[in-house]
């Protein structure tokens, strides 16, 4: 098999199970859509395997095609290490992914993305923002260099760095936090929980709280960004589960203030990655730039 496989066959699947679409897989690599559908054929007739699912629409990958991807990215990652490692480079250079939920980078990644960026401009760092489970499955798989989640995700398959404690805070409006110090934490039974859904961590720590509290919430929404479920509670309508940091000029103008019911909630954030990952020079400069950062005393200074 080793003697048939070539790294334009990897480049293809990857590029395919990304764009999740044959014609945009071969306009995201500069071929024509017939190449991309020859290489994948000929991935499946050197592995033996169905790779992909075929329809009209679109496509999605068969089990054996979610197995060979976790080697594919493997295949192109240490092909790039070993890229770096032959030519020496005097000035890292390549593409760095990583995930992270999108409150995180918004209230302390961006700033490190805008100082890295500025002083490695041959590095193209992919921030891509998702859930908790998203994180973990993008290391897992190897699709990604690194990840950054709010809790340790103890998987032996994965080192976890601590970089932050956050603090968490439930948020409402003046009117709605009003209503709760005249009648208790029981009025929040009414009121709507918002989230990012329930796949997100700050949802499920919420219910976690609410159910210890005996709040029974009758009614929830599920927005998709931290700036839209602030907007949304800044209105008066309903609750969620914030960072602190990310609301802190909303209560300095009244809009938004911090419901006192539950005890204090903290989130140690931390940089993941998969334990078996061959990082080449680049990646390792952005991981040691990544941590100094956050272990500088401005960031890293309590809340």
């Amino acid at each position: 098999m080793i003697d048939a496989l070539e790294g334009r066959l990897f480049l293809a699947f990857i590029a395919l199970a990304e764009e999740k679409s044959f014609s945009r897989a071969a306009e995201r690599l500069g071929y024509v859509q017939s190449t991309i559908t020859t290489h994948i054929q000929q991935l499946e007739k050197i592995v033996g395997q169905k790779l992909v699912h075929r329809y009209p629409r679109g496509m999605e990958l068969t089990e054996a095609g979610k197995v060979f991807a976790q080697y594919a990215y493997r295949y192109v990652h240490l092909i790039r290490s070993l890229d770096e490692q032959m030519h020496e480079l005097t000035e890292p250079s390549g593409t760095i992914r990583i995930r992270a939920q999108e409150s995180f980078f918004l209230t302390r990644m961006l700033p490190f993305i805008q100082d890295y960026a500025s002083r490695m401009p041959n590095v193209n760092v992919r921030v891509e923002h998702g859930a908790y489970p998203d994180i973990l499955s993008g290391v897992l798989n190897h699709e990604l260099d690194f990840g950054i989640v709010p809790q340790n995700p103890n998987r032996h398959e994965l080192l976890f760095e601590p970089i932050l404690e956050e603090t968490i805070v439930f948020a409402a409006s003046e009117p709605v936090t009003r209503q709760v110090q005249e009648a208790g934490a029981q009025a929040l039974g009414d009121q709507l929980f918002i989230s990012n859904g329930t796949s997100c961590l700050y949802h499920t720590s919420a219910a976690d709280v609410l159910k210890q509290a005996g709040i029974t919430v009758k009614d929830a929404l599920e927005l998709p960004s931290l700036e839209m479920i602030k907007q949304y509670v800044s209105c008066g309508k309903g609750f969620a589960l914030v960072p602190e940091i990310a609301i802190r000029n909303e209560i300095q103008t009244g809009k938004l203030q911090v419901l006192s019911f539950a005890p204090e909630m903290k989130f140690t954030h931390g940089l993941i990655a998969h334990r078996n990952r061959e990082h080449g020079p680049t990646a390792q400069g952005f991981r040691t730039a990544l941590m100094d950062f956050y272990r500088s005393p401005i960031v890293s200074s309590p809340d």
